[in-house]
């Protein structure tokens, strides 16, 4: 992410129609290819807890989808912004980048509410599986429906623009690329651990005080216990 910030203050050219409010590409455009990429890791890793109905699938789930809505809002607030400084306008309702990722944003935002309306840790990691492998398939419909609208207005900085972009440009976006794609793998890694030594210790808890037998690391229950 370092590397990534050098090479857009100091080595990425200034946009020759936007000028340098167009640097925010380099945040905006990689937080969003991330974030709806861990919904579907979220939505494959729901499907690997309903073939083995190890709970250890359904955290990964969770946890993915968790850090993506983290992501997804900064996508949505770094969008607002290149709007009202290319538009003039914080949003544009025909606009189909925009409408298409809020609705995305707004499918996974009734996740948690859902997941933890349930009392039945069982039913609540099934039902929550089940809602992550239906949004998951979602999301590639949501990007083929952009690609096919006809009223296309949002900046074109993917697809068949990327070989028009000038090398400099190419290269600090998949340096940023790279570093937000580390960055997400490295707080996944870090919450799923940090949920791990939680329910260890209120195993521990639980063993030590006799209410029952402790109970493996390997073998934890659904997320938020």
């Amino acid at each position: 992410m370092s590397t990534a910030l050098a090479l857009v203050f100091f080595f990425a050219p200034l946009d020759a129609d936007q000028g340098f409010v167009q640097k925010i590409f380099y945040v905006h455009v990689p937080m969003g290819i991330v974030a709806l990429c861990g919904f579907v890791a979220g939505g494959i890793f729901a499907i690997m807890h309903l073939r083995s109905g190890d709970p250890r699938w359904d955290m990964r789930s969770y946890v993915a989808i968790h850090l993506a809505i983290v992501l997804a809002v900064g996508v949505l607030v770094t969008g607002s912004i290149w709007a009202r400084a290319s538009w003039g306008h914080w949003w544009v309702w025909d606009e189909p980048m925009l409408v298409s990722f809020l609705i995305v944003f707004l499918l996974y935002a009734t996740y948690t509410p859902l997941r933890f309306s349930i009392e039945d840790k069982e039913k609540q990691a099934r039902y929550a599986s089940v809602f992550a492998i239906v949004a998951g398939a979602f999301v590639p419909l949501n990007f083929a429906a952009v690609r096919m609208a006809q009223n296309f207005v949002h900046p074109e900085t993917l697809g068949t623009t990327t070989g028009g972009m000038p090398d400099k440009m190419l290269l600090t976006f998949f340096v940023a690329l790279v570093g937000m794609t580390l960055l997400f793998i490295t707080l996944w890694k870090f919450e799923m651990a940090a949920k791990h030594a939680r329910f260890r210790l209120r195993a521990l808890r639980r063993s030590l005080a006799g209410e029952d037998e402790f109970v493996p690391i390997g073998r934890s229950a659904a997320p938020g216990l």
